[in-house]
């Protein structure tokens, strides 16, 4: 009883730790969450925006709006693979700042098979140099605790490298943030793994937050992190915590342990995947840092 009682408050209080700070993703498309956004989240928070593929750039600046006038942080997705040249890049930015203020991004290569324009990957819009031209002073780049489906990992570090130096160049500071993932021990080991290579740009960890178990698996077959969802199927006590909506509390407690033990590992807060129900994740985000409080 003495040990529970001791240990109990310690992982409420590392896992409160953790999600100080955390950001949120929403579409151009989902209305719920950009009017929740406004609503409920804290003042200042990072609201990221997913652009889809077939999206113009009056609706993606019309999001980023609304999160702006919602006393938050917009920051929108920009994909290399959906812009058709440079311009339309220049003059994307060129909104986003002056309409939406928008200071942060994230920058994307893009999944779709066949680029619409001249950019085939996230590097080559970093060495634009359009993003500083608009104000823009902080981008944030992908990372991937369960590889990429198309790309090799010695790729992947590849990349990587080049983007963390061109955004140094460029006088960029950078945000890593990965791809969801349903099992801690992929998190950790890309972490130590791009720690061991010399990467210091700080870590943001992401995950799906509450949701039903059709959509969950429905997008973790579309963005490739269908190992950890076989490892959570596997483990069945967990699978039925994730996979029914409850909470991702079992991912993120042992994420938020690793880091208080291990501070090199640069995890800086998490990133919440909501899939059309924000409302849900900041729900139980305050009941988390509620919980750590009393």
């Amino acid at each position: 009883m003495n040990q529970m009682t001791v240990e109990k408050p310690a992982a409420h209080t590392a896992l409160a730790a953790l999600l100080k700070n955390y950001s949120a993703e929403v579409t151009t498309h989902d209305r719920a969450s950009l009017d929740a956004a406004g609503a409920l989240l804290p003042r200042g928070t990072e609201v990221f925006i997913a652009a889809l593929m077939k999206d113009d750039p009056d609706r993606h600046v019309a999001a980023a709006m609304k999160v702006r006038q919602g006393g938050l942080e917009p920051v929108p997705h920009i994909v290399a693979r959906n812009l058709r040249s440079k311009a339309d890049l220049d003059s994307l930015l060129a909104r986003l700042a002056g309409e939406a203020g928008v200071e942060r991004a994230l920058v994307l290569g893009g999944d779709r098979d066949k680029a619409a324009g001249e950019f085939e990957s996230s590097l080559q819009l970093i060495e634009t140099g359009l993003f500083q031209k608009h104000g823009i002073k902080r981008i944030a780049i992908g990372c991937y605790p369960e590889g990429h489906p198309r790309i090799p990992g010695a790729a992947l570090d590849e990349a990587r490298a080049a983007k963390l130096r061109a955004a140094e160049q460029a006088g960029l500071d950078v945000l890593l943030v990965s791809q969801f993932c349903f099992d801690a021990q992929p998190i950790l080991s890309l972490a130590r793994h791009m720690r061991a290579l010399g990467c210091n740009a700080p870590f943001r960890v992401g995950v799906a937050g509450p949701a039903d178990r059709a959509t969950l698996v429905k997008y973790a077959v579309i963005c490739g992190v269908g190992a950890s969802l076989r490892a959570l199927k596997e483990r069945q006590n967990l699978a039925k915590n994730m996979l029914s909506g409850e909470t991702p509390e079992g991912v993120l407690s042992k994420v938020a342990a690793a880091q208080n033990d291990e501070p090199s590992l640069g995890i800086s807060s998490v990133h919440f995947f909501t899939f059309g129900a924000l409302a849900n994740t900041i729900k139980w985000v305050e009941n988390c840092t509620r919980d750590a409080r009393e």
